[in-house]
């Protein structure tokens, strides 16, 4: 199989679809794999390391395309990789394809192109097992990016997250007590804020009571709750997961008005279309946004900028599928792995995730 790893082309992307470590493994299997030129500087790999690793250079994204059976992505496609995909592609990467434009998704259908979003491989249990790892780094960076924006050089209004004697700590207000809601939660704890964490589910609120042991203020995430979490917070986290689907927005332009005047926003949502009305995609280059006068940070790949932590931490856990699909083939490996499976939003010329499929009518009735 000729499996192909591309530069990353969107905003501030530094993460490569495999490591060295990984083409090494495969190639040794018999596989036949392409780097381009480049593709790994962001995470530390230099072409030469790729090279010992059994890996051929190639020079454009058009030739890296062409050669390709299987590309491992990390970002979802520019629309000229798009147009460089052969027929019968299979296609590996977080694509968010819920959240895009039916143009991307046609292409896919007439090409018979099979993608595979990282982002909804999920085992029997519910478990995200690829996208697990990236919503950990995610929950830990956002208290990282929440005390940059305090600063008043960025913008913010100048407050320390965790106070000192005489000074009392941030409020911060987390929605969503996912993977990236909680990890988010324990870093904060550890700047010294002060956590509230709002979450649809009372039993999910027993165990972060119990994981946190009540170091965490917790609600129930109803309307009038979030409302008055706006009120009185310095920092709101969006981190709400419906897993492929559009995220709900529960959060109005209304209650953004009544937060302080340059407090922040963060959305995690906003791979996902995001969960406050207020919400835009933003890139690394240009993170942030005040409306409201309330300072948003809506950057959809949030790690990106950590590509050598990030890239190690998704190629631990996509390795296993890899590995798997790449020796037995594409269709036998849907047959055979139940998660992989279940991370196919088209195949052979036919949407399959029925979530994919709701989100495009809902797109199509508006």
């Amino acid at each position: 199989m000729n499996i192909c790893i591309p530069k990353e082309r969107r905003d501030s992307e530094y993460r490569v679809g495999l490591t060295p470590a990984g083409i090494q493994l495969l190639t040794e299997q018999g596989h036949t794999c392409f780097v381009e030129k480049e593709a790994g500087v962001g995470s530390g790999f230099s072409d030469h390391t790729y090279e010992k690793a059994g890996a051929t250079i190639v020079y454009s994204g058009e030739e890296i395309y062409g050669r390709a059976d299987l590309i491992l992505k990390v970002a979802s496609p520019i629309k000229e990789e798009y147009d460089w995909m052969p027929e019968g592609l299979t296609l590996l990467g977080f694509l968010h394809l819920s959240a895009g434009g039916s143009a991307k998704v046609d292409i896919l259908l007439d090409k018979k192109i099979t993608a595979l979003g990282y982002e909804i491989v999920q085992e029997s249990d519910g478990n995200l097992p690829i996208l697990k790892p990236m919503s950990q780094l995610s929950g830990r960076m956002i208290p990282q990016v929440a005390a940059t924006l305090a600063q008043n050089n960025y913008g913010g209004k100048g407050f320390y997250i965790g106070g000192i004697p005489g000074i009392p700590p941030a409020n911060v207000a987390i929605l969503g007590s996912g993977v990236v809601g909680r990890n988010a939660a324990r870093s904060f704890l550890g700047l010294g804020a002060n956590v509230y964490l709002l979450d649809s589910s009372l039993e999910v609120l027993y165990q972060v009571d119990r994981e946190f042991k009540s170091r965490v203020n917790t609600l129930i995430s109803y309307p009038f709750n979030i409302e008055k979490a706006c009120s009185f917070v310095n920092i709101l986290v969006g981190a709400i997961l419906v897993p492929g689907a559009p995220s709900p927005v529960i959060v109005t332009r209304e209650m953004v008005k009544m937060m302080h005047s340059r407090s922040i926003i963060i959305d995690c949502s906003i791979d996902q279309g995001g969960c406050m009305e207020t919400s835009r995609p933003t890139n690394h280059s240009n993170p942030t946004y005040l409306e409201e006068d309330v300072i948003h940070y809506c950057v959809p790949n949030m790690t990106g900028v950590l590509g050598r932590t990030a890239t190690h931490a998704m190629s631990n856990a996509t390795w296993p599928y890899i590995s798997q699909l790449a020796e037995i083939g594409i269709k036998k490996a849907l047959k055979e792995i139940p998660a992989l499976n279940n991370g196919v939003y088209t195949h052979q010329g036919k949407i399959v995730s029925q979530v994919l499929t709701n989100a495009l009518k809902g797109r199509k009735s508006v």
